[in-house]
């Protein structure tokens, strides 16, 4: 279960940054990608704190990928909210 939501992850947050980058301007886009990113961020907090895993270079890069995914949720939050002048 700790690989397969790693990979998950890891693809989730590729897709995400990437297509964040190209639709800056569309809010609803930003909006509904920062509360799927909550999820993903609740989902591996949970997975990397409760469920058994080796120690090793595999949970140094989740929680690496699960801090990231906290500050592009950051910036999706702050462009899907923003008010356009």
């Amino acid at each position: 279960m700790f690989n397969a939501i790693f990979w998950i992850l890891l693809i989730w947050l590729l897709i995400n940054g990437i297509w964040m980058w190209f639709k800056l301007d569309d809010q609803k886009l930003q909006k509904t990608f920062a509360w799927i990113n909550v999820v993903a961020v609740i989902v591996g907090f949970w997975v990397f704190y409760g469920v058994s895993h080796p120690a090793g270079t595999l949970a140094t890069w989740f929680l690496v990928v699960n801090w990231v995914n906290v500050v592009i949720a950051i910036l999706q939050f702050y462009f899907g909210y923003r008010k356009a002048n």
